[in-house]
């Protein structure tokens, strides 16, 4: 049986990568109005499938179609951040203490070790894009690990937010080493079998991360666009 990993995307799910690419990098800036049709001719493709891609990306908070005048494009909430990160650090802390829990072994946290020599090869650089990326897989194997699929389901509604905020910010704030640090650590705790202290470390990290990125938008006025 073919592997449907490995099927072609669809015109509306290609539609949905790349209008979230787009906002993502700031060619669909906050604020900004589009037509359907102007967005369908920038993509390459039909009018259905950037409608249906809109809707998508609505109900993830990027964007608000309205009737007759296509969509536009939202700031960045900085009160949609805090609830959603209030959420995500509960889910994400409690995703790390059931990973350290269930007592993995060194080659089951294999891919959330890489993704820490990542970071640190990235920061090292000051690639921080690159840096951003491996934060990306470091999170989703995290949740991956907890082992329960709804805080997975849970967490991936709102993770997109979360890096559209990350995005922007990205070059306003300090080198992100102390995030490294708390990786590590999180790492260490979940290989130890230490429960608490993997739940207590990656909350702490999730707060500080929140307290950095709430603070960059408010002090540049990037939610007011």
């Amino acid at each position: 049986m073919k592997d449907q990993a490995s099927k072609p995307l669809s015109n509306t799910q290609r539609a949905i990568h790349e209008l979230r690419a787009l906002i993502f990098s700031g060619d669909l800036s906050a604020g900004s109005d589009h037509l359907e049709s102007e967005l369908a001719e920038r993509l390459g493709m039909s009018r259905t499938p950037v409608r249906e891609a809109a809707l998508t990306l609505e109900g993830q908070g990027l964007l608000e179609m309205r009737p007759r005048k296509g969509v536009r494009i939202l700031p960045i909430s900085t009160t949609d951040m805090a609830e959603i990160y209030e959420v995500l650090t509960e889910l994400e802390s409690l995703a790390a203490a059931r990973a350290a829990k269930l007592g993995y072994d060194d080659a089951a946290l294999s891919d959330l070790a890489q993704a820490i020599e990542d970071m640190d090869a990235a920061l090292a650089a000051e690639e921080l894009e690159a840096w951003a990326e491996a934060d990306d897989r470091f999170h989703a194997e995290l949740v991956r690990l907890g082992g329960n699929s709804r805080i997975k389901a849970i967490a991936a509604m709102m993770v997109d937010q979360v890096r559209r905020a990350r995005a922007t910010t990205l070059f306003m704030r300090p080198l992100p080493t102390q995030s490294n640090e708390d990786h590590r650590a999180v790492y260490e705790a979940i290989r130890s079998g230490d429960v608490e202290t993997a739940r207590e470390r990656h909350r702490d990290h999730r707060e500080a991360a929140q307290n950095i990125i709430i603070g960059l938008l408010e002090k540049h006025r990037l939610n007011r666009l």
